[in-house]
């Protein structure tokens, strides 16, 4: 019960701050997410990069596999 209403607390206190009207850090929170999201989209797109490179390697393997079986029955 306690996470529940410190986790509510802590959102209410971020919605602060990122509304014009509250404390006033709208400016602050732009410059870091103008900033992060660079950053966040290389590291999306080298997970992407090393998921398609496992997925062909994947289905090579699978590919030879199933030769193999085939020239073995």
């Amino acid at each position: 019960m306690k996470a529940l209403i410190i986790g509510l607390f802590v959102i209410a206190v971020a919605v602060l701050a990122i509304i014009p009207a509250g404390l006033g850090w709208h400016f602050d929170v732009l410059v870091v997410l103008r900033g992060a999201l660079p950053l966040l989209a290389g590291l999306i797109g080298l997970i992407l990069l090393f998921a398609g490179i496992s997925d062909i390697k994947e289905k090579a393997d699978a590919k030879k596999e199933k030769q193999s079986e085939e020239t073995t029955d």
